[in-house]
Formats: C-alpha cells, structure tokens, sequence
C-alpha cells in the first residue's frame, strides 16, 4: 500500500514537471509558426482597410492550421527538458536508487502522450478539415479584397477602378484637397477624358456605396473620337472642354467592401475532408479513372490502331484464303503493290496521318490520366496524414525522453538545440518523401509513413540505452576509448622497439655537411 502511494506520488510529480514545459513550448512553436505565416501573407493582409474581428478569425484558423507542426515539436522538446532536468539534479538517479526504473517513470507519460496522440487525431479528422475550409474560403477573400483608397499627396493612385487620382496637397484641419488631377479611364480609351480642379473634397457616403466628389474652380478636358472613320491612324480627336465653379458626381465603390464567398466552393478539397469523406472520394476517383482509361482504350484500339476498309474479297488479287478459315488474312505487302504509284502514296500518306492522330491522342490521354493520378494521390496523402500526426507525437515522445535522461541538460539551451535538430531532420524526410509520393516516384503509404520508419527503431535504441544507463552522448566516452586503443597500440613489444630504434637513429644522425 506504501509502495502503491509513493508511485502514485510520483506520477503526479512527473505529469507536473512535463505538462508545464509542453504547454510552454506549444504556445512557443505555434507563436514561431504563427508569425511565420504573417510574413508570409503579410503583403495580402495589410492596406485593405481589414476589420479587427476578420483578422482575428484568420489568426484563429491559421492556427488550426499550424497545430500538425507545433504539436510533435512541442512534445520533443518538453520531453528533453523534463527527463534533461530530472537527470541533472539528480532526481532520476534518487528514483532509480529506490528500485524504480525509468519505463516506470516513463509510464504516466506514456499515459498522457498517448492521449494527446488520440486527440491529436480527432482533431486533424474533425476540427482541421472545418478550419481549413474556412481559412482557404478567408484568404481567398482577402486576396480578393481590393486596397483600401487612400490619396497621398503628390502620387497618382488607381485604388478607384477606373480612375486615377493626383492630389498636390491635403488640408490638415479640413478634408479639402487642392491642386486634383483625375483621369477617367471608365471608357477604356486612355487619357482622354482629364478633370483638373482647384480644390475639392472626398467624402464616402453612409453606406460605404459611393464616393462622393465635390470639385471647385475646375475644368474637364475630353477627346472625343470621330465616328465616320474605321481606320485608327486616321481617326481625329477632337477636343470638348466644360468650366464649372462647382461640380459633383459620385465613384461607385460598392465593390470596395469586404464580401465573403460561397465556402461550398471549397468544400470538395482534399484538405477540408475527414476520413471516411476521404475514402469515399479516393475510392469514386479510382471507379472513375479506372473507366476513363478503358474508354481511351477503347477508342484507341477503334478510332486508331484499325481501320475498316470496303473492298471486294473475291475480285481481290491480294486477298487469301486457306482452307483453315482461322488462317484467312490480308497480305498487307501484296495488297500495296497492286496500286499504283499515285494511290500508293496516298495510302502511306493516309497512315502517316492517322499515325500522327494516334501519337496526338495518346499524348492527351496521358496527360489527362497523369492529372488524374496527381489528384488521386493528393487524397491518399491526406487520408494517411490524418495518423502520421499521431504517431510522429508518440515517436517523437520516445525519442525526446531517453534523450533527456541521457544528455542530463535540462533547461533551454541544449534541449532546444536538439530537439530542433531531430525535428528538422524528421521533417525534412517526411517532406521529401510525400514530395515523391505526389509525383508517383514512391507509394503512397512508404512516402507517408517512411519517417515513421526511420524514427521507430531510433526511438526504441535511444530508450533501450537510457534504461542501461548508457553514456554514449558524452565526450568523455569516445575519448576513453580512444585512449585505451592507444594505450594498447603503445604497450605492444614491436611497437616499443620500433620507437627505440627510432630514436636511437635520431641521435645518431649527423649533420648535413653544408
């Protein structure tokens, strides 16, 4: 009962020290990977006149999105740093004195990580493919969304379709505007149609629909085009010019708003798709490129490679018969010959042509069925990546933990070092590996899980020579062992006379005469 205590004790202590350190590290790597995605979208995002709460919900989703990466490396580096500072105050080894040994004390995290493995999975099966609609449906949007208008002294803006605007100079207590130039460009016929304004003024109506302009001490310039000519370096210009003191007129801007799209659009793709969704469509996609391509066969075998001819069997001199009606045949070489030179070209003609024909067909059908595989293989990809972020979490977990306990370092420094390494080095495979699952150089299932591969029995050494207490990650044993090989290399008899004589020659050795 005592002992059943004091091991329960200790898992708690154990789950305190580590869930600490791996809620830390994941707000830290999804922080890191959050502001890796602004930069990214940074040029997309800014100057578009966004809300707070549409910038929020991006945030939201795009870290939805970037989980599958924080998760295996928060795990990893938490895993170092609780088993590296438990070694290195010397915790572990008060543990094991008491005849606990370090699957034991690995055990309750066995426990939570498995956990986190399983909700790992329902949530890339059910939360991501949500998320990844509405953030593939957002950026769309925002990508859509046009600049937000805004008129900088001294610059020609085009933030308005169809115009183009020059202000010499803004008012700083007043939203007057002098010195305006505007090009009317809403006729598609270049700068013909020129407004020039002493002053004026900018103001978006309630609605956000219109952009009211009111110009003052102006004059608007228009080249009109002559209608009786066709050819375009003969057509004339003629000039028509209208002063005003005051004139108004409205810019509509209704398609300056920020609209959100139809999220059904998207709701076929690969990454917004749970499991069975995946299955079901990976399943219709190979029915239909399976009939696809026996219906280019088809037309091949019908449309191409034969050709039905009329001709009288009989009066025919090249046309054989046997008494074998299954050896009956068409000698195609005799059949050449009875033509004449003109007709016998044209037949060669004809069959280049329906050769070229064939080669043309074929070249579309390989492309379409290449197109058609990428497609398949994008699904397949995801239905298995739906586990891998499951599985790289425990991997990762047994390779972090041994690690730990082996390298006694706690802290950041070292454990951050490594565990970055391993994780760029578990990363990179697994990105260059789906990278030849999509172009078809590898399987899809090998391409997918090969990391995994690598990663298991790495795990499995790492935890085997922790339970051993084994001292492999320390300078100091590969420098004993290089000194006990030349410790034995030095006290061999040969070796000893080979120096003496050595350097008995040495002393004995005169100088060079010079």
């Amino acid at each position: 009962m005592i002992k059943y205590q004091i091991v329960k004790k200790l898992d708690k202590f154990i789950l305190k020290s580590y869930i600490g350190p791996f809620v830390l590290t994941f707000f830290i790597a999804l922080f890191i990977l959050l502001m890796q995605f602004l930069w990214r979208y940074l040029d997309e995002i800014v100057g578009k006149g966004l809300g707070i709460g549409v910038i929020s919900e991006l945030m939201l989703y795009a870290c939805s999105s970037l989980v599958p990466m924080s998760l295996p490396l928060a795990v990893l580096l938490s895993s170092i740093m609780t088993f590296g500072n438990m070694a290195e105050h010397y915790e572990l080894m008060a543990i094991k004195s008491a005849g606990i040994s370090l699957v034991k004390i690995m055990r309750p995290l066995v426990i939570f990580v498995v956990g986190i493995s399983i909700c790992a999975f329902l949530f890339s099966n059910n939360i991501m493919p949500y998320t990844n609609l509405k953030m593939a449906s957002l950026l769309n949007d925002i990508k859509h969304q046009k600049p937000e208008v805004s008129i900088n002294e001294g610059v020609f803006s085009d933030a308005i379709d169809d115009y183009t605007i020059k202000v010499g100079r803004k008012s700083r207590k007043s939203p007057m505007l002098y010195d305006i130039i505007i090009y009317n460009h809403s006729e598609g016929n270049g700068n013909r149609d020129v407004t020039l304004a002493d002053s004026g003024t900018m103001i978006m109506t309630a609605d956000k629909r219109y952009m009211v302009l009111t110009l003052y001490s102006g004059a608007n310039y228009v080249e009109e085009t002559e209608k009786k000519r066709h050819r375009r370096e003969d057509k004339e210009y003629p000039q028509r010019t209208t002063r005003f003191k005051e004139e108004r007129f409205a810019i509509d801007m209704s398609g300056m708003g920020f609209e959100r799209s139809d999220e059904s659009l998207y709701k076929n793709g690969y990454a917004m798709l749970n499991l069975s969704q995946l299955q079901y469509t990976t399943d219709s996609l190979n029915t239909k490129f399976n009939n696809e391509t026996n219906g280019y066969l088809s037309t091949l075998e019908k449309g191409n490679y034969f050709k039905k001819m009329n001709y009288n069997k009989e009066d025919s001199l090249w046309y054989q018969k046997t008494s074998n009606p299954a050896s009956t045949y068409i000698n195609i070489d005799s059949a050449l010959m009875t033509l004449s030179m003109v007709n016998r070209q044209g037949v060669i003609n004809y069959a280049m042509e329906n050769a070229r024909n064939a080669k043309s067909y074929i070249t579309q059908a390989e492309s379409d069925m290449q197109s058609r595989q990428k497609t398949i293989k994008r699904y397949e990809i995801e239905w298995h990546r739906k586990f891998t972020l499951s599985i790289s979490c425990l991997l990762l977990f047994f390779i972090g933990a041994p690690l730990g306990a082996i390298i006694r370092k706690g802290g950041i420094g070292t454990p951050i070092v490594i565990s970055v390494l391993f994780f760029v080095i578990y990363y990179v495979i697994n990105i260059s590996c789906e990278k030849s699952a999509k172009m078809g150089t590898w399987p899809v299932w090998l391409g997918m899980w090969i990391s995994s591969m690598i990663f298991l029995p790495m795990g499995a050494f790492l935890t085997y020579k922790a339970v051993k207490d084994a001292t492999f990650m320390e300078l100091s044993t590969y420098t004993d062992f290089f000194r006990k090989v030349y410790g034995k290399f030095i006290s061999n008899p040969q070796v000893q006379k080979l120096v003496a004589r050595l350097k008995k020659n040495k002393k004995t050795d005169a100088p060079v005469n010079q």
